[in-house]
């Protein structure tokens, strides 16, 4: 095992960084299996990418936050450990890429020296918690949320319940009934809202991307603020138990409830609540998020010019705290350097407050800029190339890193997208101040890049020519939207083009929507009125493939023929479940039973030791050959081919009268001691079995 001095004063982190480097050895050395690998270090924020024998780091950055310590921080290591560069995502992290996989465990230690983790960053657990860029400061919230997604994080991470689901979890928080953080798109989002002076949520359930779009469903239109987290807990122990663990591909929860019916999956979450760890949590007074107001003031005039004028319409607002601005940054692709960086946190140190934001839309927020600072921000900005101005408008341009590193890509997704910003820049310069419009694009239809959900999407795809040669091609999506209040509009698949031509399609729709559309009507308006087949018929002289020239054979930004090369996705790795290895992680389950009984952590040990139950089973019925996709059908079939036929003695009880305990009692110290008892017998019951 590589040898490392981690510097870590956190017990706990520390263990998990020495395991990580432990897992590797063991990996290199062929005692863990490939598939298995995968799944743990997909949890701990280290994914494969399209090139062989290097890593993507995934920096997890809870809503967002960071501070210029952490900022500085990330890009000293992108520069050790990674290219140099830092990619800002559609969900608030930052990634680093071309990392060997050896190094990871270091690279993780000095992350955690300034309160950075990596943990639970992808694998099928509880993902980054995104939340408004704006909380905290805007004029038109109800309240800041922050501190209700900072619990959320807090709560969730490492916890028992969420460590190894069927597929991964997406939770947002809003800070306004615009729904700038998309709660429609989310396995579950939060919009706020009050009740005879009370702060809760709306809560919308079950929504999700990916390349079968789904609305999440209403579960409350107000949940007391002290009820949000229990409630995620209930419906995350519910996805647990329930949800789909073989097929990849409908292992979300949408589809748990689109397979069960949306009443009954809330009953199931009913039926949690008696065993939740806390039935109530209190969320921490929102004053401990204020931002210190900057101590030095500068004295740079304000410039005199149109472009000015321009970026303090469409990049600047006034916050609620009078007299201070938040100004958003334009990040073409999420895609900053470290130098670039470095340099920034230099000259804005002290001008502006230490909270810079990640937005959604792969840019920064600023906060805290006194009003007299403000020219001497857009000056640094533009010093450094980053005063583009609309950086919310339609001339802003989301995309996924697709082809450059994604094993899913198809097509590329990053370099046509300055191709598209030309388009709107020189065609349709006043859109620059148009923000109901979005533009999104990503590598496939998994929807990275959020393509499902905009005015105009697009997503890579292929095409053959006639001569049956293969050519890169963009899926066109129109007619998407963000509604407000935790409502949405899916965008339609329309036509597909040949990339090179995707510019002239965007232009063509543009055009086509500024001379037809009514005064006042949002784009998604006009889409529905004309139709999905107007629209298809607009464009289909752009997918005539009988006048195809050598070009179009070339994908933006390469150099080679076009080729399709997709790899194993790892965005939620399902992982082989060998009997041995299945054996070995239930030993290693109750180990962390042992521990947490000993924390006097009466629930985590409950949930551990009912995670031992599912696992000694599963590898029993696997010796058998039996393969079953959830929890639910490990229980029953268990019973069934084990306990029924008495090849398994539970002193005349059943398996799931037994395992099922998890939601029935109350998790009390009395409950865990029997529980943890019980689960024992079952572990050596099980080993014997195997031996016999």
């Amino acid at each position: 095992m590589q040898s490392f001095r981690t510097e870590i004063e956190n017990p706990i982190v520390e263990k998990d960084i020495l395991d990580l480097a432990k897992k590797i050895a063991q990996f290199r050395s062929g005692e863990i299996h490939e598939e298995k690998f995968r799944s743990l270090r997909l949890a701990r924020g280290v994914y494969g990418q399209r090139q062989q024998g290097v890593q993507m780091i995934r920096i997890k950055l809870p809503y967002g936050k960071i501070q210029f310590h952490q900022w500085k921080r990330i890009a000293d290591i992108s520069d050790e450990y990674s290219t140099g560069n830092l990619h800002l995502t559609t969900r608030q992290d930052i990634q680093i890429h071309f990392v060997s996989l050896d190094r990871t465990p270091e690279l993780w230690a000095q992350l955690e020296q300034d309160d950075i983790t990596l943990r639970e960053a992808c694998g099928n657990t509880v993902r980054n918690i995104t939340a408004s860029p704006t909380s905290g400061i805007d004029p038109k919230e109800l309240f800041d949320v922050s501190p209700h997604a900072d619990a959320a994080f807090r709560y969730f991470l490492r916890n028992p319940i969420c460590q190894e689901m069927g597929r991964k979890i997406k939770i947002s928080f809003s800070n306004t009934i615009e729904d700038t953080s998309l709660a429609y798109l989310h396995d579950l989002g939060f919009v706020p809202a009050l009740q005879n002076g009370l702060r809760g949520f709306k809560v919308v359930v079950g929504g999700g991307l990916g390349a079968q779009p789904m609305l999440a469903h209403t579960a409350y239109d107000f949940l007391p603020e002290n009820q949000v987290i229990p409630f995620i807990e209930a419906v995350l122990r519910v996805f647990d138990r329930h949800g789909e663990r073989n097929s990849r591909h409908k292992a979300r929860m949408k589809f748990l409830i689109q397979k069960i019916g949306f009443e009954a999956f809330m009953d199931l979450v009913q039926t949690e609540k008696k065993a939740l760890k806390n039935h109530s949590v209190e969320i921490s007074d929102a004053t401990a998020w204020e931002v210190k107001t900057p101590e030095l003031i500068s004295n740079v005039p304000a410039p005199r010019t149109e472009a000015y004028q321009t970026w303090i319409a469409t990049n600047t607002f006034e916050q609620k705290q009078i007299g201070l601005h938040g100004a958003y940054v334009r990040i073409l692709n999420g895609n900053i350097s470290s130098t670039t960086s470095r340099s920034l946190i230099e000259a804005l140190k002290g001008y502006i407050g230490d909270d810079i934001r990640i937005t959604i839309n792969q840019g920064l927020l600023l906060k805290c800029i006194p009003t007299a600072n403000l020219p001497y921000v857009y000056q640094v900005l533009e010093a450094h190339g980053l005063a583009a101005p609309g950086a919310n408008s339609i001339a802003n341009i989301t995309a996924c890193p697709g082809t450059d590193t994604c094993n899913l890509a198809i097509s590329d997704s990053t370099n046509i997208t300055s191709k598209l910003e030309e388009v709107i820049s020189s065609d349709f310069p006043d859109l620059i101040h148009e923000s109901q419009m979005k533009i999104k694009i990503s590598g496939c239809m998994n929807a990275c890049g959020q393509h499902s959900m905009a005015s105009i999407g697009f997503h890579g795809s292929s095409l053959k020519s006639p001569d049956k040669r293969v050519l890169p091609a963009l899926q066109v999506l129109l007619g998407g939207a963000t509604l407000g209040n935790g409502e949405g509009k899916i965008a339609d698949k329309v036509i597909k083009v040949p990339s090179k031509r995707g510019p002239e399609a965007l232009r063509v729709i543009l055009n086509n929507y500024e001379e037809n559309a009514e005064a006042g009507e949002y784009f998604h308006q006009y889409y529905d009125r004309q139709g999905e087949k107007y629209f298809y018929g607009l464009l289909k002289p752009l997918a005539d493939l009988q006048n195809l020239v050598d070009d179009e054979f070339i994908d933006w930004g390469a150099s080679d023929s076009f080729a399709t090369e997709i790899g194993v996705g790892e965005c939620a790795g399902v992982m082989i479940d060998l009997v041995a290895t299945l054996l070995f992680e239930t030993e290693e389950k109750y180990e962390w039973t042992e521990l947490a009984l000993a924390d006097k952590r009466w629930a985590d040990s409950i949930y551990h030791a009912y995670s031992v139950f599912i696992s000694g089973a599963k590898a029993l019925l696997l010796d058998k050959s039996v393969n079953v996709s959830t929890q639910m059908g490990v229980i029953t079939k268990f019973d069934e081919h084990f306990v029924q036929t008495g090849e398994v003695d539970l002193g005349g009880k059943s398996f799931s009268e037994i395992a099922l305990q998890i939601n029935q009692q109350e998790p009390s110290e009395g409950f865990a001691n029997s529980f943890i008892q019980e689960a024992a017998h079952f572990l050596s019951i099980a080993k014997k079995y195997r031996q016999a």
